[in-house]
């Protein structure tokens, strides 16, 4: 079982709704004690980066993400949080991956980044199994996380940026999978299977 972190975040029906059309099950919760049955997390997030962390600190949900050794996946504003520190709101944040993240310069693009830009990402990470080469993704946001030592896929938009981080069992993509077709459906898939083969070896 999947389970989605309700914080009060936009974007959480597409992502049950892409579950389901895959035919994953899934539990939307604000409670950690419940989050903590599941398989892995899947962190969700359109919204506003100091608010979203009061909503989580109030909750709790802030320790139990920062103790769960399952695989987790923030998206868009889940995966900015995972990251040290946030410009929006000088907000202090989960520090689950190192990096500040910062706003698109409104002098050179429009902001917010909305709509699909091409990903490239490193050979060998599971999360992009089956998925081609600069392939498109949809995106909306106005912040980004610079590419850094967890970045393993970049897209650009006046200036190259994480398109999706991994260190150790934490996952985050910018762009939307919920929102990106057949490959972010694919991402999605691949998430919920990582790690299946090792169980089924040691089983």
């Amino acid at each position: 079982m999947i389970g989605i972190v309700d914080y009060g975040a936009g974007n959480v029906a597409s992502v049950m709704y892409a579950l389901e059309a895959l035919g994953i099950e899934a539990v939307l919760s604000a409670d950690p004690v419940v989050l903590s049955t599941a398989d892995k997390i899947i962190f969700p997030g359109v919204g506003e980066a100091s608010s979203a962390m009061a909503k989580l600190r109030l909750t709790g949900i802030d320790s139990f993400l920062t103790s769960y050794r399952e695989p987790i996946l923030g998206i868009c504003l889940g995966m900015q949080l995972l990251a040290a520190f946030s410009e929006e709101g000088s907000t202090d944040c989960l520090s689950l991956i190192n990096g500040t993240c910062r706003m698109f310069d409104k002098s050179l693009v429009k902001t917010p980044h909305i709509g699909w830009a091409q990903v490239q990402y490193n050979a060998g990470n599971a999360l992009f199994e089956g998925i081609k080469q600069n392939d498109f993704f949809y995106y909306a946001h106005s912040y980004f996380l610079p590419e850094q030592e967890e970045t393993i896929a970049r897209s650009e938009n006046s200036t190259i940026f994480s398109a999706a981080v991994n260190k150790g069992n934490v996952y985050g993509v910018q762009f939307h999978p919920e929102k990106s077709a057949d490959a972010g459906l694919r991402l999605l898939k691949n998430f919920v299977q990582l790690h299946v083969n090792n169980r089924e070896e040691q089983a």
